[in-house]
Parts: C-alpha cells; structure tokens; sequence
C-alpha cells in the first residue's frame, strides 16, 4: 500500500478521498469497508502500473483520467464495483489486458461494466460512421444488462469534455456534436442533470465559441443584480411560507446554465435582455402535500401566467424527473419562474438514476443492477428492438439522436396508462409506441372518444384508443405524418418485408408448378439449387425466388439455370451437391460443355484466351473480374463477345461458337485500377432526398456514378436506374450491400445495359 501511495505522488496529486481509502484498507476493523476499499485500491494501483509512461494530450500522466472518472462516480454515489471499473475503463482498450483477466482479478461485475464502455478499436470498419453505430449498439446492449454501464461512460466523457481544450480543433468539434447529439441526452434520459448541464455546456463552448464567451460574459455582468432580487424575494417566499405552517428546506436562487439560455434566445429569437427567466426560484419542501401548499402560497403572492403552471409531480417526466413548475408576474411586471418540489425530488432531478443507490441503498448490488425490465426503462427497451432491424450505420445513429430526448406530449391509453410522446405525433406514433403488431394492424384511432383521422395532432391528456383489423396494414401515405423514427423505422421494414415475402412465396409457387412437387423441396435446399443462385448473382435461393416472384428473372431463364447446375456442376463451384429426388423434367436439357479454363498471363489485356484477338465485353451482361464469363465468336466480324456465364444471350448460341475465357489478374494504369459499367436498378419507398442518400452511399464506397433516371408511381414508391462504374465483383457485391441496408431500398438488381 504504502508503495503505490509513494509511486503515484511522484508525478500525479492523489484527491483526498483514494489517499484515505489507501490509507483505511489497511487499518480499518469494518471488514465490509476493508473489502471495498481492498476492491478499489487494488483497482487504482493495478491500472497505475498499466498505464505507467502514457500520457494524455495535455502532457499529464494517463492515469489523471482514470482517478478523474472515478472521482466522480464516487460523487455521484457508485459502489466500489462502480469507481473498480472507472479505474479500468480504458485498460482493455489501451493496453494488452483483457476482459477475462479483468474479471479473473476483479470479478464478474467490474468486468461487465469495463467491457460495456469499452470501444471497438481492435476491429476494422469501411467508415467512421460504421465504428461510431456499433460502438453504441454495444453500449446500449450492454445497458440493458447493467444501467450502471452508462453512468461510468458519462463520467468517462464529462472529463473529457473538460479537457478538451488540448486537442486538434477537427476533433475537439467532432467530440463536441456526439456530446451534445447523445450523451447530454442520455444523461437527460436517465434524470442526471448535474451530468446533462456541464455536458451540454461545455459542447457549446467548442461548438459555439463566440456565441458561448458572449452569454458568459453577458451572465457574469448581471449576475450581482439578479442574485441581490432573488434573495430578496426568497426571504419573502420563507417568510410567508412559515407563517401558514409550510416547512421549507431550502429557498434560493436557481442559475440557468448557458446553453439553456442560448436555446431559449434562439427558440424565442430574443437578446439576452428579453430572457426574463434566466434564473429562477427553487423551493425544497419535505412533502408532496407542502409542495402543493407552497404553490398556493406562490399564486397568492404574485399573479400566475396562464398556461404556464406545470404538475410533473401527478404526471412525472419520462426520466423520473418530479417537481412542480410555474410562472408568475412580479411587481416589476417582469416574470418570474418558480419550481417546488420535495427533497427526494431534488436529488433524483440532480442524479437521476444515481440517486437510487446514492440516497437510498447505496452498497446493495441487487439495487444497482437496474436493467430493462423497470418500467422507468421503457426508452431503452425501444431503442434496442429497433436497433435490431436498423442495419444501416447512419440511419441507426439518426434514430437514437431522435429518440433519446423526451417526450414532451403525455397522453393515455383508455386503461389510463400514462405514454410518452413527442410533440406534433400522431395516432400511428402512439400505435407503434404502444407495440409494433398494434402498428402495423391500426385501422384508425379515437382520440377522446371521437373518431379522428390518423394525422391528427395529440396534445397534453388525451385519451387515445386504436382500433386494430387483422386484414389492415402500413401504408405508405403515414410516412407524410408520422413524427417517430420509431414508427417511420417500423412503417418502412414492414414494407420491405411484406412484399419480399409475397415475392418470394409467388416465385415458389411459379418454380413447384414447373417442376412438380416431387422432391421439390429437397432441390430447394440443395447445393445445386445455391449454386444456380449464384450463378444468377443472388445471395440466396430466396433471392433468387423473390426475382422469379417479382419479374425480374424470367421463369425459363430460372429453370435452365436449375437444370445447368443440377447437371454440369462443372460448370459452376458446387461442393459436396446433395443428391435430390427431382422432377424428370429438370433432366430435359444440357449446357454447353466447355475445354479447361486458359490461364492467367502477363499481357495487358484483362481478358486472358483472346491474346491478339479482337473482342469486347458484351453491353447484355456487362462482366467485371471476378465474375465467371465465357467469349462467343460473333458472326457480325466484331470479334468475340464476352459475357457472363449464365448470361440469357446465350442460350441460343450453338456450342462450337464458346470460347474459354477468362479475367488476368487486375491490370492497373497511372496507379488507377480500370473501372467497368454496371448498369443497376433501385426500387426505393419516395420521399424527398431519397436519391442523394443513395449517391452519397456510392461516394463513400468511392463508386463513380455515370447516369441517373428516377421513375415515381402513385403507390409512393420509386425506380431508380444508375449506371455506375466498378472494378471488380468484389466491389460491387460490398456497395449492393451497403445500399441494401437502407431503410428506403426495397429492392436492388443488376440489370442489362443494351440488348445485343
């Protein structure tokens, strides 16, 4: 013990509190105490020695930030698991340590809490926004477990925000925006508004810098007049409270933090001058019953504001928050915001979900292990199931900057529990909030008693019931109106889903009619049938039906792909073909049977088997490398056509006309790689920047994009044909699947560029 107080004080201030825990380890008789402070000490030294010779960007040593976060969440009433892990938050990710050694030395608990914050720097990406997304799936799962896993990344990032000031300025504003688009909310979400204040305020400062140093400087000049007026009107407020028996706690003034003040300037676009309510008056009472004495004290002193009076006691914020808000007109004819609340009240509004272990059972784990299912976690419980159909990056980085801020309409369902909104949703927000069936099944809405329309606006206290039909369904007008990421997320996947599936049972049904029911469903599942798949340049064999389904194969051109792969599988990659009882028509015809393959050679060309040879690639299939092709010797002195095995075209051509062919190695020229036309069709749900999402897509996957047309239909979807240029299948398989992820992509589809 004595060494690491001795090593740490060498370069690095112990705080007060580790030296005394330090110190209690070894002489305290309370063996409790002796085991969490045994728990913490041997946390802090073991990441000491760990992080011994780094140092952070301001040039003091790493382990500042570990005793930092651990400070406060020992602030903030954690348990010694809790300030374990913020000693060890960054030591899987920073050193050769790993999660199995942290729980082996610190057990299963610590080491949860460090995997939870732990980011994802071990493993690769295509972008940033890719990273950032799964390193907050990660976070948000791992919430779902353990609550606590959030408060020790807030206390993480809060430092960080306040050391900012010594990195680049690029990144300084990068990690500005993610504060203040997520974690600030968060913080919100879970009810800490110590946390939420100096995040948001600090965000400001490097986001806002001019704006941020000119509400200071305008806060610090009147802050004596206004603190003077305060007090002076606290000292009434007590005064008059004591004389009818109202027991106050504490009556003072209440500051308003910067960036609260910027947003109601920019809000109400007023100076700083007509923000009247840049503090206020809190008033701490014991009880419920008091805070509603105290009110009546208040509108009996000053004039009230009409509408202006807000009772989040009887119906309490979304994050636990509590207290009782109104304004009232001074004598001064300036207004005057007052807030009453008791003093459990007080400490949930500052720690929020803290408070729960902080002023109540700080110590007992069976408290502190608070996970989805309290009902207080409903959000979270939301934002996961959504993010299970949310594959693409920045579409499930947009949903949680839209849902992590609360709900600011409150209505009820007709069995009177209380739903959380946001303002201007609708009907449909409210059926999807409630459940995703519910949603997806809404026939209309009664708002209060009265049949409404589905756009209609909810307001404060409605009474709101769904009327479900088994046979109704999303449509796609709701998208005009709906206000959720939730229910526009929902909307959008049942879509997807629903006519996928329609697709694909209508290409079983044409495909069983064809060949019969016997053995049908053993070819469905076999390698032959994956095989003819791919050959066709699906995925899947339920890629393929959907095609078949949908039109965009035709069934002949289906069929003899079956029958080629069944019976040449030579010439396709077939591995261990299952032996399939079939329908006798599958054995009717033959392709082709091709001499070996020639090889890979030195020359320029790309294509190797057609050396000194004219030829060009056929504008039917338009190949690329890495695709299996075979040449046709053409009969219009145009040399040879390359085409992409399986490509229709080439079906009628007789078998003396094939040629061998295949791709030499990727010829590169001036350091560029040679890029090939691709023609592709997009069937997307309409709505406005639906295009540009898509070519942002493709630059980001450096695709150079030739052509674009775009045809809208009535039923609110869209066809978009792009002509893009590629340079091998490899990369052109990556961008279908990054362009398939996208919530408004229905359907994706390489189709042919000029018929020959």
């Amino acid at each position: 013990m004595n060494a690491a107080v001795s090593i740490s004080t060498k370069d690095i201030t112990l705080p007060d509190w580790l030296r005394e825990c330090l110190v209690e380890r070894s002489h305290s008789e309370n063996l409790d105490a002796v085991k969490d402070n045994d728990l913490v000490c041997r946390a802090f030294e073991f990441a000491y020695r760990l992080h011994e010779g780094q140092y952070r960007a301001s040039g003091e040593p790493y382990i500042a930030h570990p005793i930092a976060v651990s400070g406060l969440l020992r602030d903030l009433g954690g348990s010694s698991t809790m300030i374990a892990a913020g000693f060890l938050h960054d030591v899987v990710e920073d050193t050769d340590v790993t999660a199995e050694e942290i729980g082996a030395r610190f057990g299963l608990e610590v080491r949860c809490l460090v995997e939870g914050v732990t980011k994802l720097s071990k493993f690769n990406f295509s972008s940033k926004t890719e990273r950032q997304a799964e390193n907050f799936r990660r976070m948000f799962l791992a919430m779902a477990q353990d609550i606590r896993v959030i408060v020790v990344k807030l206390a993480d990032r809060l430092h960080n925000m306040r050391t900012l000031e010594h990195l680049p300025d690029e990144k300084r504003r990068r990690i500005a925006l993610e504060t203040r688009e997520i974690f600030a909310p968060l913080a919100n979400r879970l009810g800490i508004g110590n946390l939420k204040w100096e995040l948001e305020d600090l965000a400001f400062k490097y986001l806002e810098t001019d704006a941020y140093q000119e509400i200071k400087q305008l806060v610090a000049e009147k802050r004596g007049d206004r603190e003077s007026q305060l007090v002076q009107i606290a000292q009434t407020f007590r005064e008059r409270m004591t004389q009818l028996g109202v027991h106050c706690v504490e009556v003072s003034g209440r500051p308003k933090h910067l960036y609260g003040i910027y947003q109601k300037m920019q809000r109400q676009q007023k100076d700083y001058e007509q923000i009247y309510d840049v503090a206020a008056i809190r008033i701490i009472v014991n009880t419920n019953d008091e805070c509603y004495r105290a009110l009546a004290v208040v509108h009996d002193m000053f004039r009230p504001i009409p509408g202006r009076f807000k009772d989040y006691i009887g119906l309490p914020k979304s994050n636990r928050y509590q207290s009782l808000h109104t304004i009232v007109i001074r004598n001064t004819g300036r207004p005057l915001e007052v807030q009453i609340r008791t003093l459990e009240m007080h400490h949930v509004a500052e720690y929020g979900i803290a408070a729960h272990w902080k002023y109540k059972e700080a110590g007992s784990s069976s408290t502190q292990q608070m996970t989805t299912t309290d009902e207080k976690f409903t959000w979270l419980r939301q934002l996961l199931d959504w993010q299970t159909d949310l594959k693409d990056a920045q579409e499930y980085l947009e949903s949680i900057k839209d849902n992590l801020f609360d709900g600011d309409v409150f209505v009820f369902t007709p069995r009177g529990e209380v739903v959380s909104l946001s303002s201007r949703s609708t009907p449909v927000d409210f059926a999807y909030r409630i459940h995703t069936e519910v949603g997806n099944h809404c026939a209309g809405a009664k708002v209060n008693g009265r049949m409404v329309t589905l756009d209609t606006t909810l307001h404060h206290g409605d009474i709101v019931e769904i009327i479900i039909q088994k046979n109704s369904h999303p449509s796609l007008d709701w998208l005009n109106f709906v206000v959720t990421s939730s229910a526009r997320n929902r909307i959008r996947q049942w879509y997807k889903r629903s006519h996928r599936d329609e697709n694909i049972s209508r290409g079983r049904e044409m495909l069983e009619k064809e060949l019969g029911k016997n053995g049908f469903e053993a070819l469905l599942k076999s390698a032959p049938m994956l095989a003819a798949a791919e050959r066709c340049n699906y995925h899947s064999v339920e890629d393929l039906l959907a095609a078949v389904g949908y039109g965009e194969m035709t069934l002949n051109l289906a069929l003899n792909r079956i029958r080629e792969a069944v019976t040449q599988p030579t010439l396709v990659k077939i591995s261990n073909a299952d032996s399939i009882s079939a329908d006798p028509q599958l054995l009717l015809s033959s392709a082709p049977t091709l001499r070996s393959l020639p090889p890979a050679t030195s020359s320029k060309s790309p294509i190797a088997g057609v050396e000194g040879l004219l030829y060009h690639l056929a504008g039917c299939c338009t190949p690329v490398p890495g695709e299996a092709i075979i040449g046709v010797v053409t009969r219009s002195n145009r040399g040879i056509s390359i085409h992409r095995q399986g490509c229709s075209n080439l079906e009628p051509v007789d078998g003396d006309r094939l040629v061998p062919v295949s791709w030499n190695p990727t010829n590169r020229s001036g350091g560029r790689p040679q890029t090939y036309p691709v023609c592709i069709q997009i069937d997307v749900i309409d709505r406005v920047g639906v295009l540009k999402d898509i070519l942002s897509r493709l630059t980001d996957n450096t695709i150079n994009v030739r052509n674009a047309q775009v045809k809208t239909f009535p039923d609110q979807t869209a066809v978009i044909d792009l002509g893009i240029d590629i340079c091998d299948h490899a990369q052109l398989e990556h961008t279908f699947a990054q362009v398939r992820k996208m919530t408004d992509v229905l359907n994706l589809r390489r189709i042919n560029q000029v018929e020959e």
